[in-house]
């Protein structure tokens, strides 16, 4: 019997959510087939489309405040919110991507939604 492990702490530290302690990506966003600590089978495991869904509000609401508020209190030119905000949304994106993908991958595992339901006869 596996011990219990956080789908918090597996989630946020890109880790194994079986054991806790084998490395999730094979590669940037690649979801590797096996834990290479507990051997646990990673290949149903996947997230879909949820991670980019929580990234895109997550970081469209930020930026998208944050860039109001300069506007209102600095007004400044066009061009330094296109220098300043693209590269921060791809900088947060690309950071953010792989820990909520980890993170909804743990509670997926955690809650036994990427089960397969058993064959048919």
């Amino acid at each position: 019997m596996r011990r219990r492990v956080s789908p918090f702490r597996a989630g946020l530290g890109r880790r194994c959510p079986g054991c806790g302690e084998g490395r999730l990506y094979a590669g940037f966003l690649k979801v590797a087939e096996t834990c290479g600590r507990c051997g646990l089978d990673l290949r149903d495991h996947d997230a879909g489309d949820g991670p980019a869904v929580f990234v895109i509000l997550i970081v469209g609401f930020l930026v998208v405040a944050a860039a109001l508020v300069t506007e209102i209190r600095y007004a400044p030119p066009v061009w330094l919110h296109l220098a300043v905000w693209i590269p921060l949304i791809l900088i947060s994106s690309l950071v953010l991507l792989p820990t909520v993908k980890s993170l909804l991958i743990a509670l997926r595992y955690r809650y036994r939604a990427g089960e397969r339901p058993p064959a048919a006869f």
